[in-house]
């Protein structure tokens, strides 16, 4: 509400000077102090154009020092209005907040730097976690990308008002420009009155009061003098005024530098910094995507070039054994020298077999002849 008032209030001055020898209408004039007289330098009317060089003479004819309540004003609207002026630049600067502006453009790089660190050496560094990295990553870019949004919408504001400050700055600035103009013609003309008093009236009433030596005339040359000197001190103080003009242009300027300067690095971050960064992400998202197709497709050349050596072992073993088998007869001869040689051991132990029964048979058949012959004779040794 403040801005808009301030706004509207420089809206409704004129930039064009004025000069005027009643700014205050309806109120009591107070007689200033008297002082010394002194010298003033002229002043340079080199600032002004030629109808402003006109105004000046114009209204110096109308300058009257015998009257009190003029001389106590004179040049009394410009000093309010600059005091007015002096308060209102006070107050935007007062209601500028740009070390918040300041915060978050840190808060931005901040936020980047956050989300830079959380993996190992930048964004590369993210690609050395092994499980779920794309996700991960997303869900990082979701949330700093959330944050430098609202970020973003906050500078955006400021940048907006400081671009209204910005030219509202330079309303105050032709204001002051006028403000110094009216000064400088309120001063000329009173310099150019003033010479004129002292180098026409005065001097003829001082010259006037020497002459007739009464006190009557010494008194009017005085008391004329002492107007001139108050003049000549409303001079000096709008001198003193003029010389604030002079010293609030550049620090208008320099304010509006300040802004200018803040406009630029909010447009440089909003335009450059973020959208380098997303372009930055993107590109990460798309090597991660590369670098897990580039795994895959590694692993299935490995299993592919793996099944086929298996493959390749395994034909060549069955082809192998395929042709042993086919060359082989249906009974190797190993089997049938083993059989034949075992047949023939069978053989002969029959026939050692046999051999050795009708050798036993022989000799129990003696043994049975013997037995039947000592049978008989003991029989016979009976019967005897």
């Amino acid at each position: 509400m403040e801005g808009k008032k301030m706004s509207s209030d420089f809206q409704d001055m004129s930039t064009a000077p004025t000069l005027t020898l009643d700014p205050f209408q309806g109120q009591e004039a107070k007689q200033p102090p008297e002082e010394q007289k002194k010298e003033e330098p002229a002043l340079d009317d080199s600032i002004l154009t030629e109808e402003e060089r006109r105004t000046v003479d114009a209204f110096a004819k109308q300058i009257d020092l015998t009257n009190s309540t003029l001389v106590l004003q004179y040049g009394a609207g410009t000093q309010k209005k600059m005091a007015d002026f002096s308060e209102s630049a006070l107050e935007n600067v007062r209601s500028k907040d740009l070390g918040e502006v300041g915060e978050l453009l840190t808060g931005v790089v901040k936020e980047l730097k956050n989300f830079d660190e959380e993996e190992e050496k930048g964004f590369f560094g993210i690609f050395k976690k092994a499980s779920n990295k794309i996700e991960t990553m997303k869900a990082k870019y979701a949330k700093a990308e959330t944050n430098v949004n609202e970020i973003v919408k906050v500078l955006e504001k400021h940048q907006v008002q400081l671009m209204k400050d910005t030219a509202l700055l330079d309303k105050m600035y032709d204001l002051n420009l006028t403000y110094f103009k009216e000064l400088s013609m309120y001063i000329l003309a009173g310099k150019k009155k003033l010479q004129e008093v002292r180098s026409g009236e005065l001097s003829s009433l001082t010259a006037k009061a020497q002459a007739t030596g009464l006190p009557e005339d010494a008194q009017a040359a005085k008391d004329l003098d002492s107007m001139c000197n108050r003049f000549e001190k409303k001079i000096h103080d709008l001198e003193l005024t003029r010389m604030i003009s002079i010293q609030t242009a550049p620090q208008i300027r320099l304010v509006q530098n300040n802004d200018t300067l803040m406009v630029e690095k909010i447009q440089s971050t909003i335009v450059n910094t973020i959208p380098l960064w997303k372009s930055q992400m993107v590109l990460a998202l798309g090597v991660e995507h590369s670098t897990q197709a580039a795994a895959a497709q590694r692993e299935v050349t490995d299993m592919t070039n793996q099944l086929l050596r298996k493959n390749a072992e395994k034909l060549k073993m069955a082809t192998v054994e395929t042709a042993k088998e086919s060359e082989r007869g249906i009974v190797d001869m190993d089997t049938l020298k083993a059989t034949n040689e075992s047949l023939i051991s069978t053989l002969d132990e029959v026939m050692n077999i046999q051999k050795e029964g009708r050798q036993k048979r022989a000799e129990a058949e003696a043994e049975l002849q013997n037995m039947e012959n000592e049978l008989k004779a003991k029989l016979l040794q009976i019967q005897g």
